[in-house]
């Protein structure tokens, strides 16, 4: 909801007449808790840092943990290039998800609870939406709109990426998840406590994100085939997995689960088009990428302002429309791309003794920084940075030949194509 509301709100506060439809009713759970400090920006823009900094747990940095060091490596976002980002939040998603959904409503979009978009269909005028509705007592029925423009925030349901048959599993990455929300979690003390951590272990990595009402939420984000061997209940297999990494399990001794434990089954794709005539397809709808350095809510907010631009040239300067799609597909693609070069890695053994030992030759742990607050579309001059650490990566790979190429070929296997249903 963050990048259909963003743009909402966006397009109605300039005056357009915007229909926002959600499928569910607010509040409603959903992952991807933890916000970039590049979000703040997009927040102060859109009037609501206020509420987000009275609801958020604020966020100075991240926590490595690693099964082959004896110590954990602590990362801050002040220490980025660019020093006027030093923190963001972690929030719980219902919470932001409809402080957003209702900031649209604000600013004069007709919000739309309980309505899924089924279909939409382009002609020469526009399209026609058609959308469904959930009765309390079971009942569906149908309502259909006129628009001039379609903008596809549906998230991982991908309206028109499935529609039009054009989104492409990622093969260079293939991983499952499963997560909860913990009380009693033991989390940092001071400054730190609302840091995410990040734990290594066998078959992928775990995120810790404390939230502010003190619960916490615990996800393993693991290879498919890892999921798919699970032969015991959800609670049990979520435990077995957990105590795979000794130093989460210990900061969890004392917790006890409150939610519900969620599983979802491969999910990296990218689509091969964002945009047409008539429509654009924004954050998840477009692609969604594995969540190790939180990306999802800022790329979603970001594409959104990038959208909103798009959307009034194409109704009111239809002769520039075609350059200002060519932009949008351009650098709609520029944050996946740069997360996606360390994500492919993350397991890799060079950058986890990157991210365990972080030096400064050549500005390089400034540059990453910057990406991992995700300030990658504004001016830094992080370039040069990021090439060198490239280049560190791919030397020290060299000078340990064997271990990484055991390494690549573990992660070959690791991200074979296995089915795996969400339990």
């Amino acid at each position: 909801m963050s990048g259909p509301a963003t743009i909402a709100a966006l397009l109605a506060a300039r005056g357009r007449d915007v229909v926002l439809l959600e499928k569910l009713h607010h509040p409603r759970f959903h992952i991807g808790e933890s916000l970039l400090p590049a979000n703040v920006r997009l927040f102060d823009a859109l009037g609501v840092r206020e509420q987000v900094e009275a609801f958020g747990m604020t966020k100075w940095g991240v926590e490595f943990i690693s099964p082959e060091h004896d110590y954990q490596s602590f990362i801050e976002f002040s220490d980025a290039w660019d020093k006027t980002m030093p923190y963001a939040w972690q929030v719980r998603r219902s919470d932001l998800d409809e402080m957003l959904f209702r900031n649209a409503v604000k600013k004069g979009a007709r919000a739309l609870e309980g309505h899924r978009a089924r279909r939409v269909e382009f002609d020469a005028d526009g399209a026609t939406v058609q959308a469904e509705l959930a009765g309390a007592d079971g009942s569906k029925t149908s309502r259909q709109w006129r628009a001039r423009f379609v903008i596809d925030a549906s998230g991982r349901d991908t309206l028109l990426a499935n529609q039009f048959k054009c989104k492409q599993k990622n093969p260079r990455h293939n991983s499952s998840a499963l997560f909860a929300h913990f009380k009693g979690a033991q989390r940092l003390c001071g400054k730190q406590e609302g840091n995410i951590s990040i734990f290594w272990f066998e078959h992928g990595w775990f995120w810790f994100i404390p939230l502010a009402d003190g619960t916490t939420s615990i996800g393993a984000v693991c290879w498919p085939y890892y999921l798919k061997s699970r032969s015991k209940p959800m609670p049990e297999f979520f435990n077995d997995t957990i105590a795979l990494a000794p130093a989460l399990a210990q900061r969890l001794k004392d917790a006890t689960v409150v939610s519900e434990i969620y599983a979802t089954g491969n999910y990296s794709y990218m689509s091969s088009h964002s945009s047409g005539e008539r429509y654009l397809m924004i954050g998840d709808a477009f692609t969604f990428i594995d969540p190790v350095f939180s990306s999802g809510v800022y790329l979603a907010m970001h594409s959104a302002f990038e959208g909103a631009d798009v959307v009034e040239t194409v109704l009111d300067r239809p002769h520039a429309a075609a350059a200002a799609r060519k932009r949008f597909e351009k650098r709609i693609r520029v944050g996946p791309r740069e997360f996606s070069w360390f994500i492919f890695r993350v397991t890799n053994p060079t950058i986890r003794e990157f991210f365990m030992d972080p030096r400064n030759p050549l500005r390089v742990k400034e540059a990453v920084l910057s990406v991992l607050a995700g300030d990658i579309y504004d001016k830094t001059p992080i370039w040069p940075s990021l090439y060198a650490l490239k280049a560190l990566y791919y030397l020290a790979s060299c000078r340990n030949l064997a271990r990484s190429w055991q390494a690549w070929r573990r992660r070959r296997l690791n991200i074979r194509d296995v089915e795996v249903s969400a339990p």
